[in-house]
């Protein structure tokens, strides 16, 4: 069984930075793609950017040019970095992981954007 585990929220005001982590029990190897994905309250999640077997990455427009998704595997561990960070960029941020036919997803860490 796979567990991810994401960590690196916090509180951060609006122009600032900060990096998520998404730590896997397991090897990350043999998932075709990984990504990131936030739900603000009231709102559906929605996809942040993802990276699939290859290296190749797809952003959200709303992130594209301050976000950078990466993956390094020999350390079962993805990243987002994001940068010039937005109130609007607030919400509960999730590591998601694809294997096959099985989503598996992180709990989540928070993520807020305010002075």
């Amino acid at each position: 069984q796979v567990q991810l585990v994401e960590s690196g929220g916090g509180l951060v005001q609006p122009g600032g930075s900060l990096r998520l982590s998404c730590a896997a029990s397991g090897t990350i190897f043999s998932f075709s793609g990984m990504g990131w994905f936030r739900q603000a309250p009231g709102k559906q999640r929605e996809l942040v950017a993802a990276i699939i077997t290859g290296g190749n990455t797809n952003y959200a427009d709303s992130v594209k040019g301050r976000f950078t998704i990466s993956r390094i595997n020999a350390k079962n561990t993805v990243y987002l970095q994001m940068n010039s960070l937005k109130p609007e960029d607030t919400a509960v941020y999730y590591c998601n992981g694809v294997r096959g036919a099985t989503n598996y997803w992180g709990q989540g860490t928070q993520v807020t954007v305010s002075s």
